[in-house]
């Protein structure tokens, strides 16, 4: 029976192939899309994307519901949260400017099967999203004209009762979302000019709300009679930040759309700390002037802006703030629309995905079958299916992207710098750099002559480090550290603080409710946990980094992204077990999508070496002193072999 199991070399093989990264072209500028997309054009993208009718709807609801007045404290906290995301996002757009978005940055610095699982998971947030907002906006719209679309389609059409579907097919929702479809098809110059109109009517409306809301705030409405300015206190704005924080998840349309921004070094970066500044801005803002119109406890929460201008004599400004919702929500479709295809595109240009999906119009610039093919998935979506079930979905699929996207900065901070050398003989990986100090007198082996050459110059210049070598302060006390390949001890510990991350959070979410642990073993697991997660952050923070002054960096690595990790994964285990467990169903009908179709289509697959004949060794011995042994390595179908040959100052 032990012929059956797998050879351990086997599943090393294996384990490789899940875990390859992907190979970068040397000129990532170069792209079948059209590169016309400006700093502006980008950053309403990503002002589109967030601020859709959250501004109008969860504003109301988060402030009579969680917080009080004091969810402009909730939106502050939830910014700032969003930031740590948001620049991440920024560096990975400006070292790595192709489509993708959170799936480009982890295949390139993570591995294969991780990034396939983000982009399945952001395929499907898109078009529930999309699929969402359209509903959202049909019922608005609607709701103008007093239900009459509904009533005439369940008197003409019918209604069902039917578990996951909805009460009634909503073909208002459909049909906006074939129009967005029709106009995204025709071009990203198309695109953004029909989202500049809409952001620009969105924004009108948001200055005449802040002002109009300023002339009529009444201070007295934050005072102890109408119950304070945090009247649940301090659980009560962070319950309100962990429901503001999914108000920022649209900043990712920038980053997806770096193949197309004419300068993404610089574009990037500026529009996604633009966006997030403006739309952190016009939430707070919004909130301050909704509850200093009226009492936050009479707020309604399904429209409290156009109520609170109701209730204060002004009924016409109801239609102005029910227009900014609408063309708001646009821009939210045309975000989703427009992100989508361009994952799937990414996705099936790497060979993970159906090769159908990575062709180019050859006018439009633009991936049309995906565009098309998706827009009608998420119209079927909007018409018949019940939504309201899947949407905390999305809170999950975007929190896991933000997870492996800041730990892929952190990972790819700490690599060496790619750069043209031999590549390494078939059947062998470099070997250890040792840290520079003084000389053991040890044999040093190395499996190139380009690696040779790279000992020879750290050894003229004793203080120069690599990126993912231990630093030479360090050195005296963590020596034996010296022993791994650059880089290795670091994905080590980002592993360990993930890990840690997700015990520490799992002990404070569920450590007195569902465990129902005794005091003295809930701080003793959370110091532990604490302790494991400091001294993971420590061991990274020893090693060097790389310093690029030519792309944008996120400071304080390895502590922002770090941060951004504990948060995003604190708040995925907020949501309920019902949303984990449509998680994990779409999870695993995406390994089969992978292990049926991608792991075999994929282009690292293709450009993984063959088994090569000769490959060379050099041992270097401690009077400096050179070896060169060629070796010969065959095939394990050919027989024959040919003889080691030894060649040395004459030595055979």
């Amino acid at each position: 029976m032990a012929r059956w199991l797998p050879r351990s070399a086997d599943l090393t093989r294996f384990c490789q192939k899940l875990n390859r990264v992907k190979t970068l072209e040397d000129d990532m500028m170069e792209t079948s899309f059209n590169r016309c997309l400006s700093t502006i054009d980008l950053t309403l993208l990503g002002i589109g994307g967030m601020v859709g009718s959250g501004l109008y709807v969860l504003t109301g609801t988060v402030a009579k519901e969680i917080a009080g007045p004091a969810v402009i404290v909730s939106f502050i906290i939830a910014g700032f949260a969003s930031l740590l995301a948001a620049l991440c996002y920024a560096e990975f757009g400006a070292r790595v400017p192709k489509t993708g978005s959170a799936y480009m940055f982890t295949y390139v610095s993570v591995g294969e099967i991780w990034a396939f699982l983000i982009g399945w998971n952001v395929l499907l947030e898109y078009m529930i999203g999309g699929a969402a907002v359209a509903r959202a906006w049909s019922g608005y719209l609607d709701s103008i004209f007093n239900h009459k679309i509904k009533n005439f389609t369940e008197t003409h059409v019918g209604a069902w009762q039917v578990p996951f579907l909805a009460r009634y097919p909503d073909f208002l929702a459909a049909a906006i979302l074939l129009v967005a479809t029709a106009f995204i098809s025709f071009g990203a110059k198309v695109s953004s000019w029909l989202n500049h109109v809409f952001s620009a009517i969105s924004m009108g409306v948001i200055l005449f709300i802040l002002i109009m809301g300023f002339i009529l705030a009444q201070p007295k409405n934050w005072s102890a009679q109408e119950g304070g300015f945090a009247p649940y206190g301090l659980s009560g704005i962070m319950a309100g930040t962990a429901t503001c924080f999914y108000a920022f998840v649209g900043f990712d349309v920038i980053a997806a759309s770096s193949e197309e921004a004419r300068n993404p070094q610089r574009a990037v970066p500026r529009a996604i700390a633009c966006s997030l500044g403006l739309a952190t801005g016009a939430y707070i803002l919004v909130s301050v002037v909704l509850t200093l119109m009226v009492p936050w406890h009479t707020l309604d929460p399904d429209s409290a802006l156009a109520d609170a201008f109701y209730r204060r004599g002004y009924a016409w400004a109801g239609f102005l703030v029910a227009a900014g919702s609408i063309c708001a929500m646009n821009t939210v479709l045309l975000s989703n629309l427009f992100s989508l295809p361009r994952i799937v595109y990414a996705m099936a240009e790497d060979g993970l995905f159906f090769q159908v999906f990575s062709r180019v119009h050859p006018r439009t610039q633009v991936p049309v079958v995906g565009i098309v093919v998706f827009g009608l998935l998420m119209a079927l979506l909007a018409l018949i299916f019940d939504l309201e079930a899947l949407v905390q979905f999305l809170s999950i699929g975007t929190l896991l992207a933000y997870t492996f996207v800041a730990a892929s900065i952190i990972v790819l901070r700490f690599q060496q710098q790619k750069v043209d050398a031999p590549a390494p003989a078939a059947g062998g990986q470099p070997s250890p750099e040792r840290c520079e100090g003084p000389s053991t007198g040890e044999l040093k082996e190395y499996e190139s002559f380009s690696d040779k050459l790279q000992l020879v110059d750290r050894e003229k210049s004793k203080e120069h480090r690599e990126p993912g070598q231990l630093k030479a302060a360090f050195e005296p006390y963590l020596e034996f550290l010296c022993d791994f390949y650059p880089g290795e001890v670091v994905t080590v510990a980002v592993v360990t603080l993930m890990v840690s991350a997700v015990c520490l959070c799992s002990i404070l979410v569920f450590g007195n409710t569902h465990l129902h642990l005794p005091t003295w073993s809930y701080s003793l697991l959370l110091i532990l946990f604490s302790l494991g997660f400091l001294l993971s952050l420590l061991l990274i923070w020893a090693h060097e980094q790389q310093h690029n002054t030519q792309t944008f960096q996120i400071p304080l690595v390895p502590l922002s992204p770090a941060l951004s990790i504990v948060l995003n994964i604190y708040l995925m285990l907020k949501l309920n077990y019902m949303t984990w467990l449509r998680f994990t169903v779409w999870l695993l009908l995406g390994l089969l999508v992978y292990f049926g179709y991608g792991i075999w289509h994929s282009k690292e697959n293709l450009r993984e070496p063959r088994l090569q004949r000769v490959s060379a060794r050099y041992v270097v011995f401690p009077s400096g002193s050179l070896e060169e042994r060629v070796q010969a390595v065959q095939p394990s179908a050919q027989p024959a072999s040919l003889p080691d040959t030894d060649t040395d100052n004459g030595k055979r």
